[in-house]
């Protein structure tokens, strides 16, 4: 509402709610951090499990940070930028989720201490950057370079990323599992390696242990033979993949044909007839003796595959028609009359198994395939779906190591090591900005001292501790074993992430810190209303 002379102006719209000035501010940071503090008692491998249950009574148990958040309703503005971090992190690198929000919640708490000590958002902003890109470039001094064909530190790397995970005793086998997945579908790029997630086909079947998780080098179809007289096993396999029905096509316009007798009505049955008789042949005679086709697939044409050995499934899922061919080196062919021996795939064995209660096919004895399949079992429908997040979590960080191969300490000991050395840049930098770069720097203890607090350490003397041993010239890898609750280098006890991880979620966290930071004006529209009732619905009530 604004005044001219004493008459009131409407400018904004009726019932929209405006805060400004330090109300605006104090309600965005209390929100934000209201979000870290839900989440940090997950961090790390002692971190507690969060019991979600959504409005259809459907359960999650989960540590997994962007599981939380994905599965609670968040309604603030503010809040719900803390809950884009943890995707955007989670799209980036799949793994740091919990760790880029804690650290975002920090910045803030550490934002709000120097606003009460009237430091302008500007300054702040501005500090908060500098010590950003600070921590960037010491990140990229203090990582390590590793080689890309040392498959034992990829393995490391995917069992840290594991550790905080609730699959007891499979942390080994997932571990080797992701390794041999990534290293398998990735490919060179730019001199480097680049790896594709959408390559890893990742099924999910409860019914057995997790400790009956599998790597299929091949792929997995979640369907079943389409005729009974089909063969369920063939080996030597030669794959026609097909993006077209092997049915009779129904014509575009309405066409009116009378017949006269019988006969001319078995004339168009066998013409039919003929017709799907020559599709079947141009497939047998092609060398193909297993067809996956995205379409239907009309009865008679299932039974001339049937009684030539031909073992078909059809309604195949596009992304799975996609992934056989980086599997098999099958063509997608959208004609029939294209087929050719060179157009097939090749694969050792095609069989059908009963998987819980579902059948499936499974394409295995591929030559060199780009496209791999996970199988995730576990004894119940909640340990599958955390299994599965597991082996996410897995993936993405060797994932993540193959296109930057370079490692850091894990268990706390990169960030106090940054936040040590922001310490001794704060005091080349002038000014105001002076004490933000310090503030950064003291947010980023928050992750050792939250893994200390959810160990049941004493966070205090731990932090102190820590502190001492990076003061020495060895001490940059030292960090908490959680396990044995003691203080070591984290390289040696094979506690190691990707590089790229930790920088991911400090730029996140760093990013929307500041972007909340500079906001001093909050402004909610009204919400929409509902139109007028209709004629004759003035009894009806409402939902």
């Amino acid at each position: 509402m604004a005044q001219i002379g004493g008459t009131p102006i409407l400018i904004l719209k009726e019932g929209t709610d405006r805060r400004t000035g330090k109300t605006a501010k104090e309600q965005n940071f209390a929100a934000a951090i209201a979000i870290a503090e839900i989440i940090k008692s997950s961090l790390g491998p002692k971190g507690m499990s969060k019991l979600l249950v959504d409005n259809l009574g459907d359960i999650t148990i989960s540590n997994d940070g962007k599981t939380i958040l994905d599965e609670i309703e968040v309604e603030h503005p503010a809040a719900k930028m803390i809950v884009e971090i943890a995707k955007t992190q989670y799209n980036k690198v799949g793994d740091g989720t919990t760790t880029s929000v804690v650290i975002a919640g920090e910045l803030l708490k550490k934002a709000q201490n120097l606003l009460d000590e009237d430091i302008h958002p500007n300054v702040i902003f501005h500090g908060y950057r500098l010590a950003m890109k600070k921590a960037e470039e010491i990140l990229n001094t203090i990582s390590k370079k590793i080689n890309i064909q040392d498959k034992n530190t990829f393995k490391k790397v995917a069992k840290t990323s594991m550790n905080s995970k609730n699959i007891v005793g499979a942390q080994e086998k997932f571990a080797e599992i992701a390794m041999n997945a990534i290293m398998q579908v990735r490919n060179p790029r730019n001199g480097g390696f680049t790896a594709d997630l959408d390559d890893i086909q990742i099924i999910k079947k409860s019914g057995k242990s997790i400790q009956d998780s599998e790597l299929i080098f091949g792929l997995i179809v979640d369907k079943e033979v389409v005729h009974s007289g089909m063969p369920k096993r063939i080996t030597n396999v030669k794959i026609a993949v097909i993006d077209t029905a092997l049915e009779i096509e129904k014509t575009e316009f309405t066409a009116e044909i009378r017949v006269k007798n019988p006969n001319q009505l078995q004339n168009f049955i066998d013409q039919e007839d003929k017709m799907l008789k020559d599709m079947t042949d141009k497939i047998i005679s092609s060398g193909a003796n297993v067809v996956f086709c995205q379409k239907g697939i009309d009865d008679t044409a299932q039974d001339f595959l049937a009684k030539s050995g031909v073992l078909s499934v059809r309604r195949v899922k596009k992304s799975d028609m996609e992934k056989l061919t980086r599997a098999t080196g099958a063509q997608i062919l959208n004609r029939i009359e294209d087929l050719s021996p060179k157009s097939l795939g090749i694969a050792g064995l095609v069989e059908e198994m009963k998987v819980g209660k579902d059948n499936m096919i499974f394409i295995t004895g591929c030559k060199d395939p780009k496209a791999v399949s996970i199988l995730v079992r576990g004894s119940s429908t909640n340990i599958v779906e955390e299994a599965n997040r597991s082996m996410h979590d897995a993936l993405c960080a060797v994932k993540a190591l193959v296109e930057d191969p370079a490692i850091i300490a894990g268990g706390g000991a990169t960030l106090m090591e940054l936040s040590k050395q922001l310490r001794n840049y704060a005091s080349t930098i002038g000014g105001k900005e002076q004490l933000a770069i310090e503030a950064y720097a003291e947010a980023l203890e928050i992750v050792p001292k939250i893994l200390a607090e959810n160990a049941g350490m004493d966070p205090v003397e731990l932090i102190a501790d820590l502190r001492a041993k990076h003061e020495q010239s060895n001490g940059t890898d030292y960090g908490i074993e959680l396990f044995t609750q003691k203080i070591c280098n984290m390289i040696d006890v094979d506690v190691i992430e990707p590089r790229s991880v930790l920088l991911q979620a400090i730029h996140s966290a760093t990013e929307v810190a500041c972007l909340i930071v500079k906001i001093d004006d909050v402004i909610v529209a009204s919400k929409l209303s509902r139109g007028p009732k209709m004629p004759g619905k003035e009894h009806e009530i409402e939902e």
